[in-house]
This record gives structure tokens, sequence and C-alpha cells, in this order.
């Protein structure tokens, strides 16, 4: 594993997103009533996990109702 330098507690970044990003961080802050910030950062941290688990050569997979599963695919 990449070993990653220190970093301090917090760090403040401008990014632009793109308009389907900024619907959905819309759509998540009135569904979760956490800040946009909160919505964020929890997207950073479940991609980080994502490709922790891919790096191992593990699959994302999604269960339906019926209990079918299908693999996810992120590019």
């Amino acid at each position: 594993m990449q070993q990653l330098p220190p970093h301090p507690d917090s760090e403040r970044y401008s990014v632009t997103l793109c308009p389907p990003a900024v619907t959905t961080v819309a759509e998540l802050t009135a569904a979760t009533g956490v800040s946009k910030s909160d919505v964020i950062n929890r997207a950073v941290l479940l991609l980080g996990f994502i490709e922790q688990e891919r790096a191992k050569g593990h699959d994302l997979m999604i269960r339906d109702a019926s209990g079918a599963l299908e693999r996810i695919h992120i590019i």
C-alpha cells in the first residue's frame, strides 16, 4: 500500500461540480438533512472505500428486492 504524507485535520477545496453532480448534491442534502460538505465528504469516503476493495480484487454488487445480484462497474 502506498505511504501517504501526513495531512491536516481538515482542508478546504474549491471544486466545480458538473450539472448532474450539483443536482445530486441538492437531492441528497434535501433527503438526508446534512450539509453539502457532508454529502461531498461522504461521497469521497465511499469512493475511497470502493477503490480499496477493488484493489483487493473484490467486486461491488447490489442486491435487488428479489435477491438477484448485479455487479456494479465504476469507471
